[in-house]
């Protein structure tokens, strides 16, 4: 049996920052991705997000990579999102998204964090918060 503690935080917008994600149907959305993830064996520990993008806390299995993760979130509820029309434009993900390992003695912090985005989204922008935790990361920008 293999043991594997693989954590990593996620962030993914809407296509063109369109404010989609109201707050009337976030908790919808978002109920869905965690139940299409569990049906998909991903693992969401936290999620949570503000009107133009979701952040993840997820815990990748052995078998697993980011971009297949991100690929079945992101793809199957867009899908979900428009065949039960709960916005009224087409809605869509952006292509890309971002994405950084987390250590242990983070997560605590983390969780809260995500926990706190629409109160934390009333002082910054997500161009600002990527922007940011692009730093904080030390990520360097790579052309797929």
């Amino acid at each position: 049996m293999s043991f594997v503690s693989i954590w990593v935080h996620s962030v993914w917008t809407t296509k063109n920052r369109l404010p989609l994600l109201k707050e009337q149907i976030r908790d919808t959305i978002i109920a869905h991705i965690l139940e299409n993830a569990e049906s998909k064996g991903i693992y969401i520990d936290h999620i949570n997000g503000y009107t133009n993008h979701l952040h993840a806390l997820i815990s990748l299995g052995r078998t697993q990579s980011i971009s297949e993760v991100m690929q079945k979130i992101k793809g199957e509820s867009s899908f979900w999102i428009n065949k039960n029309r709960l916005t009224t434009l087409r809605f869509e993900w952006q292509d890309d998204f971002w994405a950084a390992s987390v250590g242990f003695d983070h997560i605590k912090y983390l969780r809260k964090y995500i926990k706190s985005q629409v109160s934390h989204h009333q002082n910054e922008s997500v161009d600002n918060e990527l922007d940011r935790l692009i730093s904080l990361y030390g990520i360097k920008r790579i052309k797929d």
